[in-house]
């Protein structure tokens, strides 16, 4: 699986696609795999803050109950809420399947984030 060059990553396998002061964020197709067959996924309201490291949701799946977390702080401007009804799209397409979108904060917090290759190195 190729990583998407223009996103970012965190060590705890989620993605960061920015746009302005805006981020989506998902999870990484390597987290999915890991994870197995999601079949449940819960998320923050919006207009929620958050702090960089904080969790906004869980992503249920038959094998495990992972946390997700926020790689930079900001405020909850968007949820994907198409995933309480589908959650399996994070399974079929974990990088075009989106949890939800920040407005940061603190834009400089995503210096600290890898790059495509380097994500792709750590998960080797």
């Amino acid at each position: 699986m190729a990583y998407p060059a223009e996103f970012i990553y965190t060590k705890d396998h989620e993605w960061m696609d920015l746009s302005g002061d805006r981020a989506r964020i998902g999870i990484t197709d390597y987290a999915q795999q890991q994870l197995g067959d999601v079949v449940y996924v819960e998320l923050v309201d919006v207009g929620t803050s958050l702090k960089a490291g904080q969790s906004f949701g869980t992503i249920e799946s038959v094998k495990a109950v992972s946390e997700i977390y926020a790689p930079v702080s900001g405020d909850v401007v968007e949820v994907n809420s198409a995933l309480k009804n589908k959650p399996e799209v994070v399974n079929q397409d974990p990088h075009g399947s989106w949890l939800i979108v920040l407005k940061l904060s603190n834009p400089a917090e995503t210096a600290s984030l890898l790059d495509a290759a380097r994500y792709a190195d750590l998960v080797k």
